[in-house]
């Protein structure tokens, strides 16, 4: 549905796309991270052919977006940081105004803003001037505003930027139920946000794609050790001695104040499983196990781990 094929952006001497290549299957949201300035609305505006590449290509549904730009237009709703609403006029004549514009056949037009309205959440609000809603219920109105044509892809850059923690969820659940309708590419940095709603993601860092694929597979990538969360009661220096005896482990560590009811973090080495050598050590060693579990890398560990590798490359 999207393939991006080495795409580049120049300003000059400077460059702020480098190179990218990354895909999108059809149905599918896709995750765009990066840093402030990485590069990743440079990449969504040569997408929605707001700008043109310096080099290599992209296409969406098959469509080049410098070939063939009109057709790719025809098939994307675009949603940018900023919604592109009109303070002035109501959620029903604006919808309106965008479905002439976005070319949605007459016969159809009531059918698709009352649709687009239901899906969005604003149906009951549509005789309101858009400049008297709440931040959130604008969001959702620019949203609308992308989906009315029915596109075949969404691009939404930063979509819950400025919203409270209950817009962030309803807006979050609204492009969750588009999810296999659309092929959805969203931005954002809101990671949680990412891990709740993405089946793939793609890092981005000074113009180039550093981390591509499912938080699954990224975290496998980047896993150097396995890592245990153990809680254990016992005495400090005789439980860590015993942890430490333990074949494939390479570092223990005391997560809390030293006292003899701790939390341990026990690194082994990677795709060693020694849960249950762990187990039978701390009991063998008469002390008591109350928790033992794996610690896994968040996304937020993946995001940090690749931009800093990166930046201090």
């Amino acid at each position: 549905m999207i393939e991006v094929d080495q795409l580049s952006k120049h300003y000059g001497d400077v460059t702020a796309v480098d190179g990218v290549s990354f895909s999108a299957e059809s149905g599918q949201i896709l995750g765009f991270l990066g840093p402030n300035g990485a590069g990743k609305t440079t990449t969504m505006r040569m997408l929605t052919c707001y700008l043109p590449p310096s080099s290599g290509t992209a296409t969406i549904d098959g469509h080049d977006v410098q070939d063939a730009s009109m057709e790719v237009r025809r098939r994307i709703g675009y949603l940018p940081e900023s919604p592109p609403v009109y303070m002035d006029m109501t959620v029903n004549a604006y919808l309106g105004f965008v479905a002439r514009i976005k070319g949605v056949p007459s016969a159809i037009m009531r059918r698709s803003i009352d649709e687009t309205m239901e899906k969005t959440g604003v149906s009951h609000v549509r005789s309101s001037v858009i400049g008297h809603l709440s931040k959130g219920y604008r969001q959702r109105v620019g949203l609308a505003q992308a989906l009315v044509h029915n596109p075949s892809v969404l691009i939404l850059d930063e979509p819950t930027v400025g919203l409270d923690p209950k817009q962030i969820i309803e807006i979050r659940e609204v492009i969750k139920s588009l999810r296999g309708e659309h092929t959805i590419v969203l931005s954002t940095h809101i990671l949680p946000e990412v891990s709740m709603t993405c089946e793939k993601i793609v890092i981005i860092n000074h113009g180039r794609i550093v981390g591509e694929g499912s938080p699954e597979s990224l975290m496998a990538q980047l896993k150097e050790s396995d890592v245990l969360h153990a809680q254990i009661r016992g005495p400090v220096e005789a439980v860590a001695n015993v942890l430490r005896s333990i074949d494939g482990v390479l570092e223990v560590k005391q997560e809390d104040d030293g006292t003899d009811t701790g939390s341990w973090l026990i690194t082994a080495i990677p795709g060693n499983d020694i849960r249950e050598a762990v187990g039978k050590a701390v009991i063998d060693g008469g002390h008591s196990l109350r928790e033992l579990r794996n610690l896994d890398m968040t996304l937020e560990d993946i995001f940090l781990r690749l931009t800093t590798e990166e930046t201090t490359a």
